[in-house]
């Protein structure tokens, strides 16, 4: 039988996205967006169907979040948004989600290593818990009017609560999961619900079963499924996803009577299925085997996937098993079909999730004897073409890694000694300010950009538009008084997918979007082959923009490891072996700059820490060949350049020792929205010599905070870092927001720096 973890909740051409945002401007009413939700989960569960899925999953549509949705569902609303109950409506959901003109919104990070962001539960000793969302019985109901059967999920009660985070209020010491015993009455309830529906079955993440727990906290689990599979007998089904699953884990759930199935990741689990065949299955349990790849665009090699069911078949029986997708769709794109401009040859080896569900239900059959050889055949016609193609293998590139040799690429002069030969140089003030990199991407912007590529302007005309806009963002900052400037990046689409366009071993989709966060899509660039820059990428921009003004105009570069995270990335070579192809490409581009002028160059590696490995044991090689590409990039640069990078929504605190390693001269890293969890680290004792800008200033939320309010952030940043490395900025860059709210908040960024400067001056 085929199962499917979950699926793309936005659309294939992004129509969620356009429908949240047309309800945020008021330009649509909560009934159109409604209506826009349920035309799409029609859509999801119908293309399921009739593709032969057997196990569709429902609850996994989500407006914003599905983390947020548990907290919407279990009543676990912050004080601070004034929420009575006794259900969670769209005020509160989305002032949870993005803030509103009195309340920041909650903390938002990644969801464990990819480039989905979740909003962090917060609980405390002082949270009820109530029922104060129904949308997984309504969505059940709904699909079952449609007349299909499906299976809700949910985030489990168990990896909500690791994944939470205490409230400020609580008590030192306080563990979220402390809470489990109040909390599950809550699913219990929900449980029943489904169960009168009508539901058979309910499919329960528990992702953090992947991660290196306390043998104490497995405990949990068996507690949480002893006590909510007491209705639903072996209807419960585990699902874990994107690393191995330890084999105390497996033993934890294979121990449990209440879960009929467990479902393991094949793709980034390599050494799961010999836990699987070392300690057996219980007779009425079943694996949910996720041999398609739910995190990636590659078509499956399905001939060799075939031969991991038949091998795990071989141990188990066939009729234990259920063929899976690896994880949830949603993190790949939507469905191929819509891609009518790409490459052929290269279309040919890829599946999107529509493509993906294809494939499960064609490895599901075969693995029963009914295999579909055409499909199997063209499959491997497939694999072979890419194999062999020579649009994949650049020799002058393998060479160039060849010569790079055991070096570290390491500065030689130490980063205190070079800031000192800077500051002569830049003359900056106490507290500089700068922005991250990018100012509000506006209408007219998309649309010069889209008629250049249609050829509706002339190339002549696209310049002009964009040196205009360019020429309004630096006068804009120079009245702001901001010391280090940005050009705005007008140009860019998007800070890979720019980059990726001038590459060479990248090709692009149309409408291979995949969600990051609520309404915010991106549209990951596609590393097919050997990656090399045939010609510079920023220097005409970032020379023009330096021409304009007298302050520093910082080069803005995405950095090797962030293009890596952020693409589809080829998987017939290790991820190491292309970060270091991207290293060598962006190293050229630093110099390049650097030799044009450019004195502050800014490499981004706002992806660094999303693709450090769950499990401890492989985190030391990632961080050691990812840091090492960072610094192929500017180890060849003068003392006098100053290198900037900036790292954005993540947990850093495990990370740091690696981020000093880089050996930037600058960091600027997320901070605002996050509690200052990143000062900890200097609390306890860290020691950063190099320039450091913790975020002030959320740019994820559209509220504009006041001087005072980011004056006293950086007070606190005052209290454990030296004034003569701090830098004032904001979290992020801003193309996300409008001039409207831009102006004001860095307005007020600039005011609170002197307001500082101003103390500082006069505490000496």
């Amino acid at each position: 039988m085929a199962h499917i973890v979950g699926y793309p909740r936005v659309g294939p051409k992004r129509e969620l996205k356009f429908a949240l945002e047309s309800f945020w401007d008021g330009k649509s009413s909560a009934e159109d967006l409604k209506q826009v939700a349920k035309d799409l989960r029609a859509s999801i569960w119908n293309q399921q169907k009739e593709a032969g899925v057997f196990w569709i999953p429902s609850n996994t549509f989500s407006y914003y979040d599905h983390v947020l949705d548990t907290t919407a569902m279990v009543g676990a609303v912050p004080e601070r948004y004034g929420w009575t109950g006794p259900t969670v409506e769209f005020d509160t959901y989305f002032s949870m989600a993005r803030g509103n003109k009195t309340t920041p919104a909650m903390e938002m990070t990644k969801w464990f290593d990819t480039n989905y962001h979740y909003i962090v539960p917060e609980v405390g000793p002082e949270t009820k818990f109530s029922l104060a969302s129904r949308k997984a019985v309504d969505e059940y109901k709904e699909a079952l009017e449609l007349g299909v059967k499906t299976v809700p999920v949910f985030v489990g009660p168990v990896s909500y609560l690791l994944l939470a985070k205490p409230t400020r209020d609580a008590p030192k010491g306080f563990e979220p999961l402390s809470l489990l015993d109040s909390l599950l009455p809550i699913y219990k309830e929900i449980l029943g619900e489904l169960k009168a529906a009508g539901a058979h079955g309910v499919q329960f993440d528990e992702p953090t079963l992947v991660l290196d727990l306390e043998s104490s906290k497995y405990a949990a689990f068996k507690k949480a499924y002893d006590y909510l599979g007491a209705d639903f007998g072996h209807g419960i089904l585990v699902e874990t996803y994107f690393a191995d699953l330890p084999a105390e884990a497996y033993k934890t759930l294979t121990g449990i009577d209440s879960i009929g199935a467990i479902g393991v990741d094949l793709v980034r689990g390599t050494k799961t299925l010999e836990v699987i065949k070392e300690h057996g299955l219980p007779e009425k349990k079943k694996i949910l085997a996720g041999i398609v790849d739910g995190r990636n665009i590659w078509a499956n090699d399905l001939a060799a996937s075939l031969a991991v069911l038949e091998d795990l078949a071989a141990k188990i029986g066939k009729d234990k098993i259920l063929v899976s997708t690896s994880c949830s769709l949603l993190h790949t794109a939507v469905d191929l079909k819509n891609e009518t401009k790409l490459d052929d040859e290269i279309k040919s080896w890829m599946a999107f999730a529509y493509q993906k569900v294809h494939e499960v239900v064609a490895l599901s059959n075969a693995l029963k004897g009914k295999k579909d050889e055409e499909f199997f055949a063209a499959n491997a016609a497939a694999q072979a073409s890419r194999r062999n193609s020579p649009r994949v293998h650049n020799a002058a590139v393998q060479e160039a890694i060849k010569k790079l040799g055991d070096a570290d690429h390491r500065r030689a002069t130490p980063v205190v000694t070079r800031l000192e030969e800077q500051q002569k140089k830049l003359n900056l003030p106490t507290l500089p300010t700068t922005t991250i990199g990018s100012f509000p991407q506006t209408v007219e912007l998309r649309r010069v950009r889209r008629e250049v590529k249609s050829k509706k302007i002339t190339e002549e005309e696209y310049i002009k538009a964009i040196q205009t806009e360019i020429q309004n963002v630096v006068k804009l900052q120079e009245e702001l008084d901001l010391d280090v400037l940005v050009h705005g990046e007008p140009e860019r689409n998007d800070m890979v997918e720019y980059f990726g366009e001038q590459l060479q071993g990248f090709v692009f989709t149309a409408n291979g979007w995949v969600q990051s966060y609520g309404s915010r899509c991106v549209k990951p660039p596609v590393i097919f082959g050997d990656v090399s820059r045939p010609s510079s990428m920023t220097v005409f921009w970032s020379k023009y923009a330096q021409s304009l003004t007298s302050r520093p105009m910082k080069g803005m570069l995405t950095g090797p490891v962030t293009i890596l995270n952020w693409s589809f990335v080829r998987n017939d070579q290790p991820r190491s072996a292309t970060c270091l192809q991207i290293a060598l490409a962006i190293k050229d581009e630093v110099e390049d700059l650097e030799a044009n002028g450019i004195t502050v160059i800014q490499i981004d590696e706002a992806a660094l820490r999303e693709g450090l490995p769950l499990r401890k044991s492989e985190q030391a090689a990632y961080q050691d060949w990812a840091v090492h590409s960072f610094r192929i990039t500017t180890h060849g640069v003068k003392d006098t350049t100053q290198i900037h990078t900036h790292m954005c929504y993540s947990n850093f605190n495990d990370i740091i020792h690696s981020i000093i390693d880089m050996d930037a001269d600058v960091i600027t890293i997320e901070n605002s929205r996050s509690d200052e969890k990143l000062l900890s680290v200097f609390r306890e004792g860290v020691k950063y010599a190099a320039g450091i800008g913790p975020g002030v200033y959320d740019i994820h939320s559209p509220r504009i905070p006041s001087t005072e309010e980011m004056a006293d952030r950086a007070r606190k940043m005052l209290a454990v870092l030296e004034s003569k490395v701090l830098w004032i900025n904001p979290d992020c860059g801003l193309k996300t927001r409008k001039y409207a709210e831009v102006k004001p908040a860095l307005t007020n960024l600039v005011a609170a720096a002197k307001q500082l400067r101003a103390e500082l001056a006069s505490a000496k």
